[in-house]
């Protein structure tokens, strides 16, 4: 997907989880502005700006998290999603009631603040692919709760999702194997019980279970934890007897060794880094008593 490709929000439960995290924060209610009286019921301004430079991604769910509290409220977007901004940048002038920005503030920036930190880093990933046909693929190493919204974030950033969640595709990785007993009972044991058309992909360690993997009907083979020159080894072998069959690369992929692993000639790179190591995009809120 180029990166200028609009995302799709994610609609499923999200304003049940937005007034779950409010009520989380809230609690009984939120005596710093209920305090303030007659004063906080005015109507507001607020800019959010950043800190620092990075890839935004969440603002319309923030819009979404504000409306909850005012429904009349204003959210301007002066930025797109996945826009690269520099630090100091403008992104958005929320106009409403004042008591609404001042409670929803802290639940609305962190939920910003997480997925653009996820949308940055995936960006870094994404640009060290530049000159390489592989493309960058997420995983299910997310917060629970949270996998819709950061893989939106992933996308955001320019990566492929993966599966969502096991009900997606077939993914017999190692565990799977030790049960059935090898590979090849794996892929035919579950071929028996899943339904036409879902993908099947088996984890590989090792050449011999790569060649036990291309004797096997499956659709995709994870090179798992290689070193790049078993992996181009194994590629090979694939492309020759498998030309259809796609190819993953995963364990151990860093921003290091993102170029060597795509020289090998895999399809996929796949990497839960971009969502469980991002650093969060530091962003601030500032608010003034009448909008303009």
């Amino acid at each position: 997907m180029p990166l200028n490709t609009p995302v799709p929000i994610v609609e499923s439960n999200l304003d049940e989880y937005l007034r779950a995290w409010l009520r989380e924060d809230v609690g009984r209610g939120d005596w710093t502005t209920v305090g303030l009286g007659a004063l906080a019921q005015q109507p507001g301004l607020a800019l959010w700006v950043t800190r620092a430079p990075g890839v935004i991604a969440g603002l319309p769910f923030a819009h979404r998290l504000f409306q909850q509290l005012d429904g009349d409220l204003s959210f301007e977007p002066l930025v797109s999603e996945g826009d690269a901004c520099a630090a100091e940048t403008t992104l958005a002038k929320i106009s409403g009631n004042l008591a609404a920005l001042l409670t929803g503030e802290r639940v609305a920036l962190n939920l910003v603040m997480r997925l653009s930190g996820i949308a940055t880093a995936t960006r870094q990933y994404v640009d060290q692919l530049a000159d390489s046909p592989a493309r960058l693929v997420d995983t299910r190493k997310t917060t629970p709760g949270l996998r819709q919204l950061e893989k939106y974030a992933s996308r955001v950033g320019g990566a492929i999702n993966h599966r969502m969640g096991l009900d997606d595709a077939v993914m017999i990785k190692d565990n799977h194997i030790a049960a059935a007993g090898s590979i090849q009972a794996a892929v035919a044991q579950i071929r028996s019980a899943i339904p036409y058309p879902m993908t099947v992909e088996v984890e590989t360690s090792s050449l011999e279970q790569v060649d036990e993997a291309i004797a096997c009907p499956v659709d995709i083979i994870m090179l798992d934890n290689m070193s790049p020159a078993m992996m181009k080894t194994a590629v090979e072998r694939i492309r020759s007897q498998k030309p259809a069959v796609k190819i993953e690369a995963s364990g151990n992929v860093t921003l290091e060794t993102l170029k060597p692993i795509a020289a090998t000639g895999v399809d996929f790179i796949s990497s839960s880094a971009p969502i469980t190591r991002a650093p969060w995009l530091d962003i601030s809120m500032q608010v003034s008593s009448k909008a303009v």
